[in-house]
């Protein structure tokens, strides 16, 4: 596939996505916009499964968003008025996936297994996290992850059983499904557990973080999910390193 072909399915597809996120009312103006520019970087500098896996992360996200919304909506848990997302929620959580494959680019290694990994953990942190956060608010016993006092749903750094039971289910299924996606062909080895274990690890690294160092004003929500997801990233090439 020549490189304008490749272009132009990248820019079919972010449009397709931004404009049905909009017209559904899952992203404001600004969240489909700031969807649209992270899925060309992706699918540019990436390739286009590593498109069609930021694509699938996306839509699961929207589905875990709107499950008993108004549940959440009653509880004051929802993100924006009924669930929607702005930019800053888009590059919270397509940040990383989008440095990882310009770097990759730019060193010439988007093909090579190391890169596709490390790209993988990102999406699988990011997926654990998103699916967690919103099925965990729903659960009526959150501790704090630094204590395991007992904290109202929705606190930075609650977590629950409920809420980490979606985070592995999410892990697991995200890291194989990116194998099949971004591996086609591949026979499923032990490297596959490197971002299953990431993205677990990476959405307790994301509460940890809430519970601390973003209750004390350090960093915001958008920094906790660029930290979380950087290092599940970077954990994950250590290990990936030396397998």
């Amino acid at each position: 596939m020549s490189f304008v072909e490749n272009l132009a399915i990248v820019l079919a597809l972010c449009a397709l996505l931004s404009l049905i996120s909009y017209n559904f009312g899952l992203l404001t103006p600004s969240g489909s916009a700031a969807s649209f520019i992270m899925g060309v970087v992706i699918g540019v500098f990436g390739s286009i499964n590593w498109l069609i896996m930021l694509i699938a992360f996306a839509l699961a996200g929207f589905v875990v968003t709107r499950y008993k919304i108004d549940v959440k909506m009653k509880n004051g848990l929802q993100e924006g008025k009924k669930g929607e997302r702005t930019y800053k929620n888009v590059f919270a959580n397509a940040f990383v996936p989008a440095m990882i494959a310009v770097i990759s680019y730019a060193a010439g290694m988007q093909d090579q297994p190391i890169a596709v990994l490390a790209y993988l953990c990102s999406i699988s942190v990011a997926a654990a996290d998103t699916i967690a956060s919103e099925l965990g608010v729903l659960s009526p016993h959150v501790r704090l992850i630094t204590n395991f006092k007992k904290v109202p749903a929705g606190t930075d750094g609650g977590i629950s059983t409920y809420g980490t039971f979606w985070a592995i289910l999410a892990a697991v299924f995200c890291s194989l499904a990116g194998w099949i996606v971004l591996f086609p062909g591949s026979a499923i080895d032990a490297r596959v557990f490197v971002p299953m274990v990431m993205g677990v690890f990476g959405c307790m690294v994301d509460s940890l973080i809430g519970a601390t160092f973003e209750t004390w004003k350090i960093v915001d929500k958008l920094g906790n999910n660029v930290s979380s997801m950087a290092i599940g990233s970077v954990v994950g090439v250590l290990i990936l390193t030396f397998m």
